[in-house]
């Protein structure tokens, strides 16, 4: 507060003796007395109501009209001095306000990204997708019961965070107004929830946290930061991590203007508990390992939009737009989507399309690490063209038209050799009911199942028959097999039978009807042939199936 109070007092009495007119020595000194005390009052609501950064290029605005002020009020000598000091803050004033005019090149030089053609194949051992987050919302929603003085308290901003080797949605609880506040003083905990495991129920955890978002005054978080980190850029929203004892620590990035108070590039995040508001700031090289939201979603947004736009400078992404990519706007979080890697690091993912109207052609996508800020721009296959996540959540749309579903958080993925869109598809009141995969380069060729490894399990069939590939991966070969059946799963897909057989060596098959029509006679007992790609996955896709008697 001390800090706040010393900056305000500074400003007024500088603003003062800029502002009051010296020719008028009787009232000078009242004059300048009153103009003190009203400015550092009002540099004081300012900057604590709007936790504004207090340096000194941050008063720009200000000082046009205090120097103004005083270049009018002043005669003689004076006026031409304190109207030198208007000229210099105007010209100041008018850098930073065209600063994005001329610093392009400079935003997208920070923001530039590796550049890959594909991400490696997917392993249908991994678990390729994530509950979409509306979901896993509603059903904490459904679960609030279970905080004490339900009344007091409302669902906080959802966060993904890996804790304890598993996938997590974490939600704090939060104050639902300021008389709440007032009468609750802190809030009791917050939520968690499977991320991979749409089965799961919500958990909620005890732990009280004073300093939070929905707080007032000095804990409000936001502010308790601010004080802490005077001089600090920030960029984001604060947001929830939990380390893997369970204790939550809200987190905020902080880092630099690009140039001339414009633009923005991550440096670090403050960490905070709430509980006791001990505060601590660290680089991004040295953020703590429970930490996976580091760099905010809104700062990978705007790096990806110096990316993709000022590619040949500002001018060229207004008029011509050469070489131009739009990064899309159908993330779940700032236009961003986290997702997790084999080896549990989460990316921020972000398809870029053409800004060309009318036109659903992806031309990349991005993936940025969230703890470090470094990203790798992937082209696809040059040869191919892939459809964007509009043109993705346009096909979910169409397919379940009668039902009023709708695709959220398409992210692409390589599956089987194959660049496909995977999206979690939900009702009209925001329920998961399937998972969708669609072909990014061939849209004719999609399927949907119940949970992510059984749609996986139709699309191979799909790929099969559509032309795609199934090899799974660079290793697969083709093999010849022959056996005796124990057991026959059908399952009707359309117009098709999926057929999985597990014969008398203890493997899984899988095939479609569509490929193979005889296929669907197969029984018990039957002595089959079949020629089939050995994945290494559980069900192994079978080219060609033979049934001995039958043909």
């Amino acid at each position: 507060m001390g800090n706040i109070l010393l900056f305000a007092l500074l400003v007024g009495l500088v603003s003062a003796l800029i502002l009051v007119p010296f020719s008028k020595k009787r009232k000078s000194l009242m004059l300048l007395i009153t103009a003190v005390v009203l400015i550092t009052i009002g540099t004081f609501a300012c900057y604590y109501l709007f936790n504004l950064d207090r340096n000194l290029s941050s008063l720009w605005p200000f000082a046009i009209l205090v120097t103004l002020g005083g270049t009018a009020f002043a005669v003689g000598k004076e006026r031409i001095v304190k109207g030198s000091l208007f000229l210099l803050a105007l010209v100041v004033s008018v850098y930073f306000m065209i600063a994005f005019l001329f610093n392009a090149e400079e935003k997208y030089q920070s923001a530039k990204m590796t550049e890959k053609t594909e991400i490696s194949t997917f392993d249908e051992k991994e678990t390729p997708a994530s509950v979409p987050p509306q979901f896993a919302r509603n059903k904490m929603k459904k679960a609030f019961g279970q905080v004490p003085k339900t009344s007091y308290y409302e669902l906080g901003n959802l966060q993904i965070q890996k804790v304890n080797g598993e996938y997590v949605y974490i939600a704090p609880v939060e104050f639902s107004g300021f008389f709440k506040w007032w009468s609750g003083g802190s809030t009791p905990g917050y939520f968690t929830v499977s991320a991979t495991d749409s089965t799961a129920n919500p958990k909620f955890k005890k732990s009280e946290m004073v300093y939070t978002p929905s707080s007032y005054f000095n804990k409000n978080l936001e502010r308790h930061i601010r004080m802490q980190y005077p001089e600090a850029i920030f960029y984001g929203d604060t947001q929830l991590e939990i380390d893997d004892e369970g204790k939550p620590y809200y987190i905020r990035t902080f880092g630099e203007f690009v140039s001339a108070r414009n633009g923005f590039e991550g440096t670090g995040v403050v960490v905070v508990d709430p509980e006791s508001g001990k505060t601590k700031a660290y680089a991004l090289v040295d953020v703590p390992e429970f930490i996976d939201g580091a760099v905010s979603p809104e700062a990978v947004s705007l790096q990806n939009s110096y990316y993709g736009n000022y590619i040949h400078g500002f001018w060229n992404s207004v008029f011509s737009k050469t070489d131009v990519k739009l990064p899309s706007d159908e993330g779940t979080e700032a236009q961003v989507s986290p997702i997790f890697d084999a080896n549990g690091d989460m990316y921020y993912f972000t398809d870029f399309t053409s800004p060309k109207e009318g036109v659903d052609s992806m031309l990349g996508y991005a993936l940025t690490n969230s703890r470090t800020g470094e990203a790798t721009f992937y082209t696809g296959d040059l040869e191919e063209s892939y459809m964007d996540s509009e043109g993705a959540l346009q096909i979910i749309e169409k397919k379940f038209i009668e039902k009023k579903w709708y695709g959220e958080m398409p992210i692409i993925y390589n599956f089987y050799g194959e660049a496909s869109w995977l999206s979690g598809v939900l009702d009209s009141n925001g329920f998961l009911q399937n998972y969708f995969i669609v072909s990014a380069a061939n849209p004719e060729i999609s399927a949907f199942g119940a949970s992510p490894n059984e749609a996986l399990r139709k699309y191979k069939t799909a790929l099969q028959h559509g032309g795609g590939t199934v090899d799974g991966s660079s290793k697969s070969e083709e093999k010849q097999g022959s056996g005796t059946v124990l057991r026959v799963y059908k399952e009707k897909t359309g117009d098709y039978t999926i057929v999985s057989i597990l014969l008398d060596n203890k493997k899984n098959y899988i095939i479609s009807s569509e490929t193979n029509p005889l296929a669907i006679y197969v029984k018990e007992g039957d002595q089959v042939d079949l020629r089939y790609m050995d994945t290494g996955e559980t069900f192994l896709p079978v080219k060609e199936l033979k049934i001995q008697g039958l043909e």
